[in-house]
């Protein structure tokens, strides 16, 4: 019976140790076990993490290359505008110069005409003077006191009647000149224009204020406003 006893004791003992060293062992087979059905959770979550990451980063760089390609095509734009505005503000600055010029060159064009057309009878006007001064000629040597005496004889009344017919058409003969522009200009007992008066001479004359005008010598003609042939004139120095 002791030895039934002991041996189911030793039995008992193997048994309890096998169960201890068994213990440990299942426990790291289990945590073995454990660890590679984790395993590929684990992997699949790290490599979705890594790809969310790498999309993620990917994205980002998507976003920056296209606003950076969105700053590149609106500097682009901005260039061609200013080139475009630069462009038009040149053009614009020729058609303004071209108009000015057009209108420069009108208003010459329609000043020389008129000034051709105002002095296209100067040459003829400056031989027709001439005529006009015969007229004033003839006129200044007929005495006034006979054109004012009492007596009407008939000598005397033929010299009254050709004096008329002469003034008669001198008067005419101005006025049709003074339609084209030549007029005559008579300066006595004007202060002398240097512009309008050749003074031929110059005299002392008391009663007379200095620098006018007291004689005319031969009388001066202008056409159009310019002086054609000044008048020759004798004037009061005083000083």
């Amino acid at each position: 019976m002791l030895r039934t006893a002991l041996t189911r004791s030793s039995r008992a003992l193997c048994s309890g140790t096998r169960v201890a060293a068994q213990r440990p062992i299942a426990s790291q087979i289990f945590q073995m076990q454990a660890a590679r059905t984790a395993a590929p959770q684990l992997r699949s979550a790290a490599r979705w993490y890594s790809a969310e990451a790498e999309g993620e980063k990917k994205a980002d760089e998507g976003a920056e290359k296209k606003e950076d390609e969105a700053d590149d095509v609106v500097a682009a734009l901005k260039k061609q505008l200013e080139a475009k505005d630069a462009e038009a503000r040149e053009w614009k600055d020729k058609c303004l110069r071209t108009v000015a010029d057009f209108r420069n060159l009108q208003e010459r064009t329609a000043r020389d005409v008129k000034q051709a057309k105002d002095f296209a009878i100067q040459k003829f006007a400056k031989d027709l003077v001439e005529s006009v001064d015969n007229f004033d000629r003839a006129l200044s040597v007929v005495p006034q006191e006979k054109l004012k005496s009492e007596e009407q004889s008939e000598h005397l009344k033929d010299l009254v009647n050709l004096y008329e017919g002469l003034k008669m058409t001198e008067n005419i003969l101005l006025q049709t000149l003074k339609k084209h522009g030549l007029e005559r200009i008579e300066p006595e007992g004007e202060i002398f224009n240097p512009n309008e008066h050749e003074a031929t001479f110059m005299a002392p004359m008391p009663d007379k204020e200095h620098n006018v005008v007291f004689h005319v010598q031969q009388k001066g003609f202008k056409l159009n406003g310019r002086v054609l042939r000044p008048a020759q004139v004798g004037v009061v120095k005083n000083k």
